[in-house]
């Protein structure tokens, strides 16, 4: 992908290596990164992290599906929005902008031993924390009784 750039001069070396680096033939042009995700375990539940740089709630929907898994979902649009500029600022405009639209989709199996009614999510300082409860332990069934032979 090819950038303009407005040139007065025409041998100027820095107006084309600045093109060549935003058209690089090796560099990748259209990843897609997910969030890092740790999951830890405790005696009484399951702890999923989810980080994501400038993760706020309102972009986040975490819901239980019809087959009983975990769908986490994650979006973010930047505005692209001209502000007028107030004072001693600088206006500009972007040259090359990838970061500005984040979307992240993960459907996760939960162990039998999750109690999907009391699930519960909040973020905070970018990290979406997910606490997984789980079931408690049915006590053991003893049965004392006697069999009769017939």
């Amino acid at each position: 992908m090819y950038f303009p750039v407005i040139r007065n001069n025409r041998n100027n070396w820095l107006d084309t290596a600045f093109n060549d680096f935003f058209d690089m033939d090796w560099a990748p042009r259209h990843t897609t990164t997910a969030p890092a995700v740790n999951v830890k375990e405790s005696e009484k539940a399951f702890t999923m992290e989810i980080a994501a740089p400038g993760l706020k709630k309102e972009f986040c929907k975490v819901n239980i599906n019809n087959e009983g898994n975990l769908v986490v979902k994650i979006e973010k649009k930047a505005e692209h929005e001209d502000k007028p500029c107030k004072g001693e600022c600088e206006r500009f405009h972007y040259v090359r902008r990838e970061f500005s639209y984040t979307n992240y989709e993960q459907t996760y199996i939960l162990p039998d031993e999750v109690d999907k009614e009391h699930i519960s999510a909040k973020v905070e300082d970018g990290i979406l924390f997910i606490e997984l409860p789980k079931l408690a332990p049915e006590p053991e069934k003893k049965m004392d009784r006697v069999i009769d032979i017939a």
